[in-house]
């Protein structure tokens, strides 16, 4: 099982379009905004808004990268460096987020980083 796009359990649940505009901190400070959620059941991820002068891009980042969502501050945390997310393989198109294609492969990438190399 690809446990990459699974929220952590310690979340308590999975979010929902109110985490819209919530700001993004990576383990090294803020990647960005939440701009929209995953269109692509089993594949759940963020879309976020890094802005022209962080990545000039927006990025995608699956849902089991989130370590903590703080409600009352609006920010959502993630368990990567925002280099690793910039690393990221490249969100071109709106279409990217329904791509299978393209998605496995940012899996993959998000994978090799919680996954130990033995």
């Amino acid at each position: 099982m690809n446990t990459v796009w699974i929220w952590q359990a310690q979340l308590d649940r999975s979010l929902g379009e109110d985490v819209i505009g919530y700001d993004v901190e990576a383990a090294d400070g803020s990647v960005g905004t939440v701009i929209r959620l995953s269109p692509v059941p089993g594949y759940d991820h963020l879309v976020i808004d890094a802005g022209v002068w962080k990545f000039g891009r927006s990025v995608v980042v699956p849902a089991g990268m989130v370590t903590a969502v703080d409600a009352g501050a609006r920010v959502i945390r993630v368990g990567c460096t925002k280099e690793q997310i910039k690393d990221a393989p490249r969100f071109e198109r709106d279409q990217d987020t329904g791509d299978l294609f393209y998605l496995r492969g940012l899996g993959r990438y998000y994978e090799s980083l919680v996954t130990p190399v033995e």
